[in-house]
């Protein structure tokens, strides 16, 4: 119910500053996009300013927040989690 509520005076906020920029909702896609944007990396100042505050260097501080894997999705190759491949079977052979 909390998360509801925050998230309902989040987009009022956002209501208010599209009305206060001249921008009708639904927002152009452009615009959409670069607003989606830019809630991603605001949801990463807090975790970097954290590691920032305890001394870290920023580029430090982006990697140990993680925050190229939450902005970008897992990339394909090092960042994939290998399959267990031997879990899998036993869950397999639960299952059946």
């Amino acid at each position: 119910m909390k998360a509801s509520l925050l998230s309902f005076a989040a987009g009022l906020v956002v209501g208010v500053v599209y009305s206060l920029l001249g921008v009708r909702s639904p927002a152009p896609p452009v615009v959409a996009l670069i607003g989606l944007l830019g809630i991603l990396l605001g949801e990463q100042i807090v975790p970097v300013g954290r590691e920032l505050i305890a001394g870290t260097s920023i580029g430090a501080a982006w990697r140990q927040a993680r925050c190229g894997q939450h902005v970008f999705g897992a990339m394909p190759g090092s960042h994939a989690q290998p399959v267990d491949t031997a879990s899998n079977a036993r869950i397999g052979a639960v299952q059946s």
